[in-house]
């Protein structure tokens, strides 16, 4: 798979059929009854069964074969520099390997690895609206990277996050990695960023990397940011009563990493779970960092999420997916008419104990990626990364 984006000529139309589950993304109704999508042009136009839906036409088929189809894993905390180069572990081609783990969109908490990152005001916004240039040009292997996430720092003014908003910044990079650290500039600049649709989150826990420092939870109830970045730690966790603090303090979105307290993220679970609002809960890896790149961190969350934290499979998929496309504002994410026709085939690993897929990830196991698709084409086939699934899909025209 080459590391920009495949382009299709013309009118597109999907049709997958022979779908054996399919999962909605979607909490309130996490599993679709229908073994057909059709998607023109990139973009779901119908859902059902095979009789009840028009399949005349297509450009492509793929027959699932039974397997199961969900929407496409968004990864909600990543911090990319440029392209799918990371100089913090000094690796490339990452973006793709997370592709081959399900994982079709990512959204930026911040270029904070760029070397030499500027800390003056007007770097911040220069890179700030280069980062969102730039992969908006550019969508390695056609993976969405939502970019441009600037850290604010202090002598930042309204009219700066209104001039990033107008060149098409979309988000906040977590707060605290930068100069503001205290509660009160953060909740005013959060408000201004709010003001003009920008997305923002936060550093919560310890220190993850020179220059960072602790965030608690006063600092975080304060600030108010649309999501409560890394609630388990990135890496270290705040002590429970803190969690429970903000999970309790506020009403924001709870980000559960791979690169975070594993203990954390459960107990975190635990909570949202006792206050019936798992639609709270989303899902990131916090890569690439100290821990490396993930490719399967997001797979690796759920099964995490399913088997240790006693939720049924189904919606362990909806925190990687609907949860967060809701929650961050995006066009994907769920399985309904009008979305982005972004999706993730897969179906148990070979010689899993599990019945079937869900009962696999109940039971701690990885499935097995057969396909990926974004946008209504095939982007990747048989996951690279992944265990091999017990049964694939397969393009049947095409």
């Amino acid at each position: 798979m080459a590391h920009d984006e495949p382009t299709a000529a013309g009118p597109t139309k999907l049709v997958i059929r022979n779908i054996g589950l399919l999962l909605s993304g979607a909490l309130e109704n996490p599993i679709l009854d229908a073994d057909t999508i059709v998607a023109e042009n990139g973009r779901i136009t119908a859902i059902g069964r095979a009789k009840d839906v028009d399949t005349e036409g297509a450009t492509t088929i793929v027959d699932a074969n039974g397997t199961t189809v969900t929407p496409g894993l968004i990864d909600s905390h990543v911090h990319p520099v440029a392209g799918e180069f990371t100089p913090r572990q000094n690796q490339i081609g990452w973006i793709d390997s997370f592709l081959h783990g399900g994982v079709t969109t990512m959204i930026s908490a911040g270029e904070v690895h760029m070397p030499g990152r500027p800390k003056d005001v007007i770097g911040v916004k220069a890179m700030a609206i280069f980062a969102q240039r730039a992969f908006d040009n550019l969508r390695p292997g056609g993976v969405k990277v939502h970019a441009g996430a600037p850290v604010i720092e202090q002598g930042m003014v309204e009219e700066d996050f209104k001039e990033m908003a107008s060149a098409g910044v979309r988000w906040l990079g977590e707060v605290g990695l930068g100069s503001v650290k205290d509660g009160p500039t953060a909740r005013k600049m959060v408000a201004w960023a709010r003001k003009y649709g920008m997305n923002s989150t936060i550093h919560t826990g310890g220190p993850s990397i020179p220059g960072s420092g602790l965030i608690d939870a006063d600092v975080v109830l304060e600030a108010d940011t649309d999501v409560v970045g890394h609630i388990n730690g990135g890496h270290t966790a705040l002590p429970d009563g803190q969690i429970r603090c903000i999970c309790e303090g506020c009403k924001r979105g709870l980000e559960l990493v791979h690169n975070g307290n594993e203990r954390a993220a459960l107990y975190t679970l635990r909570i949202a779970r006792e206050m019936k609002e798992l639609n709270r809960l989303i899902l990131g890896t916090d890569a690439p960092a100290g821990s490396g790149v993930q490719p399967l961190g997001i797979l690796r969350m759920i099964s995490l999420l399913s088997s240790l934290g006693d939720v049924p499979a189904e919606q362990a998929f909806c925190f990687a997916t609907g949860n967060t496309a809701r929650m961050r504002a995006l066009d994907c994410g769920i399985v309904e008419v009008g979305r982005a026709a972004d999706f993730v085939i897969m179906d148990k690993a070979q010689h899993s104990a599990g019945k079937n897929l869900l009962d696999s990830v109940q039971l701690g196991d990885l499935p097995g990626v057969g396909m990926t698709i974004i946008d209504g084409i095939v982007r990747t086939q048989r996951s690279r990364n992944t265990p091999p699934a017990t049964k694939i899909p397969e393009i049947v025209a095409h």
